[in-house]
Formats: C-alpha cells, sequence, structure tokens
C-alpha cells in the first residue's frame, strides 16, 4: 500500500509539525482546522522552523520553498476526501476525536487509513467507532516533531497487518524510528515518563528537595537531558495532569494518582511555558 497524499486534522503544536515533516519529505499534504487562525498561526510556525533549517544548512533553499509547495490549508474537512491517510492531531479530548473518525469515515474511500496522533486514549474504542476499524492506527509522534527521530505506531484490537505495516514505511520514510506498541493507556513513553514526573511533584510537594535541585538531581544523577520538572513546564502541566488521570482511571491503580500539586497548579493556570509560568517563571 502506498500512501502518497497525506491530510492533517488540526494545525496546532503537534498537527504543523506532522505536517511539515511529511511535507519536507515529499509528501502532499493538506493541514485543516476549524478556524482560519490557528491555520495561519501553523503555517507561520512551520515558515520558522523551515528558516532555522536553512540558516542551520539543514535543508537548503529549494527544499524550503518545494516544501511549502506541496502544503496547503483548508478550514473544510471535506479536503479529506481524496488522501490516502488521514492524521487527526485534534485535541485529546476522546468524544471530539470519535466525532472527526466518524466524518472522516464518511469523506474518505474505504481504503484510506485514518490514523490518529493520540498520547494516552484508547486506539479500540477510537477504531471501533470509526467505521473502518481494521485501518485505523496510531501514530504517536513526540514533540517537536520536526526534531524528534520517535514515533509510537500503535495497533488497535482490529488494525490489520496490512494497515500497520503501511505506517511502519511510512514513518521510516518520513526519517523517524517505530516503535511497535499494542493499545493500552499511556502507550510506552508516557506510561513511563509522565508517572516519574509526577513523582518529580510529590517530592518538591513533600519539600523534600527545591525544584531546581530535584532537576539537577535526574540530569546529572540519571543522564536526563532534562530535569522532570523543566520537562513538565515545556510539555504543560494539563496535558501531564490529563494523562495521569487517563492512567488512574484505566488501570484504577493508586500509583497514578495525580499529586495534589500538578492539580493545584492547573487550577491555577499555572501550566508552564504557555503561560509564563509553571515550576519556573518564563518570560518578562
Amino acid at each position: 500500500m502506498t500512501l502518497q497524499n497525506i491530510g492533517v486534522i488540526g494545525a496546532g503544536t503537534m498537527g504543523n509539525g506532522i505536517a511539515q515533516t511529511c511535507a519536507l519529505c515529499g509528501f502532499d499534504v493538506v493541514m485543516q482546522d476549524i478556524a482560519q487562525a490557528p491555520l495561519d498561526n501553523g503555517m507561520k510556525t512551520i515558515q520558522k522552523s523551515l528558516d532555522r533549517l536553512v540558516g542551520k544548512e539543514k535543508i537548503s533553499t529549494a527544499d524550503y520553498e518545494a516544501a511549502l509547495a506541496r502544503l496547503k490549508t483548508t478550514t473544510d474537512i471535506n479536503a479529506m476526501e481524496d488522501r490516502d491517510l488521514v492524521i487527526e492531531a485534534a485535541s485529546e479530548n476522546i468524544e471530539i476525536k470519535l466525532g472527526v473518525f466518524t466524518q472522516l469515515n464518511k469523506i474518505c474511500p474505504d481504503s484510506t487509513i485514518l490514523a490518529t496522533n493520540t498520547s494516552s486514549l484508547s486506539l479500540t474504542r477510537i477504531a471501533a467507532a470509526s467505521g473502518r476499524a481494521d485501518r485505523v492506527v496510531g501514530m504517536h509522534f513526540f514533540n517537536p516533531v520536526p526534531l524528534m527521530a520517535l514515533v509510537e505506531v500503535i495497533r488497535a484490537l482490529q488494525t490489520s497487518d496490512k494497515t500497520y505495516n503501511a505506517i511502519e514505511t511510512l514513518a521510516n520514510s518520513l526519517g523517524k524510528t517505530p516503535v511497535s506498541v499494542k493499545d493500552s493507556p499511556g502507550f510506552v513513553v508516557n506510561r513511563m515518563l509522565v508517572p516519574m514526573i509526577n513523582e518529580a511533584v510529590f517530592i518538591l510537594y513533600e519539600g523534600l528537595a527545591q525544584a531546581e535541585d530535584i532537576d539537577a538531581a535526574m540530569k546529572l544523577g540519571a543522564a536526563h537531558p532534562m530535569g522532570p520538572l523543566a520537562l513538565a513546564d515545556m510539555i504543560g502541566l494539563d496535558v501531564c495532569l490529563w494523562v495521569m488521570n487517563v492512567l488512574h482511571e484505566e488501570f484504577g491503580d493508586s500509583k497514578f494518582r495525580p499529586c495534589p500539586l500538578l492539580k493545584q497548579m492547573v487550577d491555577a493556570g499555572y501550566l508552564g511555558r504557555k503561560t509564563g509560568r509553571g515550576f519556573y517563571q518564563y518570560g518578562g
């Protein structure tokens, strides 16, 4: 199964990163969002990212221009009607995702593969509601998409070998390293990473060490490139809490209980870099 025409649903951080990566690797891409403003912001982000790559001599000016020429934007989801693959990168909300997949099933040809970039939600549930369960798969990219090598390729219970193999081949053609994962809450990376972040928040909450010392300990003692609390600020504390709640609810295990301080930070609107304050202060 050859995939050439790719659709991306969502122009946010993950969506525009996926669209850029696909376009730069020679694929015809349509990026869709529900309004023009996020599309404009997404394109500005892509252009800045490509500018940096040109400045670092990672790509040529010709590569830059060719990538932008392959990338189109629209607010009309019906533009997905001629896509070989559609990658959904909408909000991490199961009802929103189920609605998108229901629409795509009506719009797209029977042969179209529908992928989701979900970081923690049930692929099997999404597949069951899609109307084409054997052609639904997870493609969990990591932020920033153009730079991070990993893609978790997640099989729903219903995903066919043909679908999985096509997405594994595509991930390789995008210069990524695919890791095969069965459907389970949090998959591989987030099931390990976010509880580690949550435990770091507990250490801070209990007053065992200050944020800077917790992060320094993991950087110097475990060779992590970034401390867990600084990483939480980069990911977004609301996202970390969301993943912990999914793990806690789905597994019913107290080891996944979110730290009260994490809940308080989110309630206060201290979400990390995107709000200028998390475990650290950002901006002016």
